[in-house]
């Protein structure tokens, strides 16, 4: 093949990939497609080449990475679609030795950010431009528009830019695809979107579970309540995928669906690295933390039953107004996302500043509202709040939000009390008031946790009034000492 004539190529054609390439050449692009097995290839261009042709692409397959790369206009693009790690890394040496300098590397998987870092170095030295890309919004998002977070350089963007601003989701206008920052911005700001996700996940799940253990409503009666909440401020993705479920029967055994399926749920390692990451940067994200151990905590099913068969698993009757409890737990799931949300973006900045990338958190909220998963209403205020004020050390000071934490305090509090007294684990409820509280206090016991660590290990503290470094000698006349 040695007419270049494709604006981009793509390699891995496993359903994110095939629908990538799809929505790329609906969009009028011709768009060069490989796959280590040349079947999945074929099947591609057997079954939608007529339909890219239809919308103005086309669909050019290419039956080795040789013919990818003789495919593609220069400068060249070439999105990497295969599993992250160790296949990702054979993919990039197998295209480095057939690309020139300025050719475009873009790996569009769940990368750690370590290994953006390291792959973005090493093709530096080849004068090749690596693209860390964060694609958001599932099979379905990348079919028809997903958000798309995208770190590099300037030059790569201007080649991929226009490519994924076309596919990308729509909101007022807004395509949901931003360069966010250099080398590894895109895929940890996808990866801390995954932690947001992983929590928000969870606060909708405790919902239920209260809504479910408390309140004792059914699952269909639940579907309903969601459904409710997704015409208000709680309307989300997420929330409307909720009510989708839970109102689902089981065609075998005709019960709800939510009762056939495993307690146990499985994770992929971005809520893990998001956690991992944030412990280096000295970030508290308890509201993920929570979630990703409540992930791990579901799967360790043997320890899960002892413990019953020890304890028992019978909840407590707590007596509450079915109504008002609805209504209570639709303040305390709103208070709490707010809490997660405001956890993500301190980690994002965190990240940017320490890597100097200059991400800028309202164009995240702007992209984050369409295509992605965790897609939401509020994420309009969110790109409001920083709109008006860039510098803002928390989410929770943001006006709107200050006023709908102090509007759902009362009832947040209720929930969390509520659900301990019966016996129903809320621990990313618990973990996100917690928190607030802990912003809020005056004084926080860290001083006494301070003067435990110089008591066994001289390891010093500081005063409230004077500055400079102390020790006191514990073991010995108890004077102090500046250290």
């Amino acid at each position: 093949m040695s007419d270049a004539r494709a604006t981009i190529g793509l390699t891995g054609l496993a359903v994110m990939g095939s629908n990538l390439a799809r929505n790329i050449a609906s969009r009028g692009t011709t768009i060069a497609v490989h796959n280590r097995s040349t079947e999945k290839m074929t099947r591609l261009l057997d079954e939608h080449g007529d339909e890219a042709r239809e919308q103005g692409g086309e669909l050019v397959g290419c039956e080795s990475l040789e013919d990818l790369v003789a495919a593609i206009e220069k400068p060249r693009t070439v999105i990497v679609m295969v599993k992250a790690g160790e296949a990702t890394d054979a993919v990039i040496e197998d295209l480095v030795p057939l690309l020139e300098p300025g050719d475009v590397v873009v790996d569009a998987g769940n990368a750690h950010v370590d290994d953006t870092l390291r792959r973005q170095s090493a093709l530096e030295e080849h004068d090749l431009h690596f693209v860390g890309m964060g694609v958001s919004g599932g099979e379905e998002g990348a079919l028809n528009g997903p958000s798309i977070m995208v770190g590099g350089s300037e030059h790569a963007y201007a080649n991929l830019g226009p490519v994924v601003e076309s596919i990308a989701a729509v909101v007022d206008g807004t395509p949901c695809a931003a360069h966010v920052g250099p080398d590894g911005a895109g895929h940890f700001v996808k990866m801390v979107h995954n932690g947001i996700e992983y929590a928000d996940m969870q606060l909708i799940a405790e919902s239920y579970d209260l809504l479910r253990g408390v309140a004792r409503l059914e699952p269909a009666q639940i579907a309903e309540v969601f459904h409710g909440w997704n015409e208000g401020d709680l309307e989300s993705f997420l929330i409307e995928m909720t009510a989708d479920v839970l109102s689902h029967t089981d065609a075998d055994t005709g019960q709800p669906f939510i009762d056939v399926v495993a307690d146990a749920a499985e994770q992929k390692g971005t809520g893990r690295w998001t956690v991992q990451i944030a412990l280096d940067l000295g970030v508290p994200v308890t509201g993920i933390a929570e979630a990703t151990f409540a992930r791990s905590l579901s799967g360790h099913t043997d320890q899960r039953k002892a413990v019953r068969e020890t304890f028992g698993s019978d909840t407590h009757d707590v007596e509450v107004d079915v109504e008002a409890f609805v209504d209570d737990v639709a303040s305390a799931l709103y208070a709490s996302k707010v809490v997660a949300y405001a956890q993500g973006f301190d980690q994002v900045m965190a990240g940017s500043r320490e890597h100097d990338w200059d991400v800028d958190p309202g164009q995240l909220a702007t992209i984050w509202r369409g295509g992605c998963i965790i897609r939401a209403r509020f994420l309009d205020r969110i790109r409001e709040a920083y709109a008006e004020n860039g510098d803002l050390t928390s989410l929770l000071v943001a006006p709107f939000f200050a006023d709908a934490v102090r509007d759902g305090l009362a009832a947040w509090r209720r929930v969390v009390v509520i659900a301990a007294q019966a016996g129903v684990p809320a621990p990313a409820f618990a973990s996100s008031l917690a928190y607030f509280d802990a912003l809020r206090r005056d004084r926080l016991p860290a001083a006494l946790v301070q003067g435990l660590r110089d008591n066994f290990g001289a390891h010093t503290y500081q005063r409230i009034d004077k500055d400079g470094t102390f020790h006191t000698t514990w073991a010995g006349d108890r004077t102090e000492h500046e250290a």
